[in-house]
């Protein structure tokens, strides 16, 4: 049974067109729901021609088509047939989580691109200068990675006191970071080993200029 904590005439309201249903239909199923909830289990054509303008025949071709777009559907419970509309709230609800889908990989994308724009103003007031392609290609791994804001931020600042200019040396400081969050969570970090077996692709990095190199 699709949850009932969905308001249902919302959401048909809101997706009929996309389920191509004419304005006849919607008031169809409307009555259908509103019938049903006033405890008549089997509606039928002249049932609805009693609550509605329509004719018989305009209300015939409309319970064809919704069973035809498999909206409505007739169910047996021993001798009895009833009308269900729990193939059109299903689809609703598939519509809703849709909707629901595409905010939320929006509203993600809209924060990281925040994020991303926040961390790149900050490098280039630290630096004192524009972002080259790979600076900027390896913030976005890093915050792919699930680095904060804050941290890889704080990454660069100790680079620096250190004197340190390299790639190589931020992407340390973050895997430190990282380590030490996994410590004080679970009391063992893997990363170790999944940076061994990418230590190719490190030596590949570390090599890719960035600042002055002067480690």
């Amino acid at each position: 049974m699709v949850t009932s904590a969905i308001d249902f005439k919302y959401l048909l309201l809101e997706n009929y067109k996309k389920l191509r249903l004419s304005e006849n239909e919607l008031a169809v199923l409307f009555m259908i729901d509103h019938l049903i909830n006033q405890g008549n289990p089997f509606i039928t054509t002249d049932l609805l021609a009693l609550k509605m303008t329509l004719d018989v025949k305009e209300i015939d071709n409309c319970l064809a088509g919704l069973l035809q777009k498999k909206l409505i559907e007739y169910v047996f419970n021993g001798k009895k047939t009833a009308t269900s509309l729990e193939p059109l709230r299903k689809r609703l609800f598939s519509e809703f989580q849709l909707y629901m889908n595409i905010e939320e990989n929006q509203r993600r994308e809209e924060a990281l691109n925040k994020s991303i724009e926040n961390i790149f103003s900050k490098f280039q007031s630290l630096l004192n200068r524009s972002l080259s392609p790979v600076e900027i290609n390896r913030i976005r791994e890093w915050v792919s990675y699930g680095f904060t804001d804050e941290q890889i931020i704080n990454a660069l600042k100790d680079a620096l006191s250190k004197g340190k200019r390299s790639l190589r040396e931020v992407d340390k400081i973050l895997l430190t970071y990282q380590i030490r969050e996994d410590v004080q969570n679970d009391g063992i970090t893997t990363i170790s080993s999944k940076w061994d077996k990418n230590l190719e692709e490190t030596i590949k990095i570390a090599q890719t200029p960035w600042l002055d190199d002067d480690e």
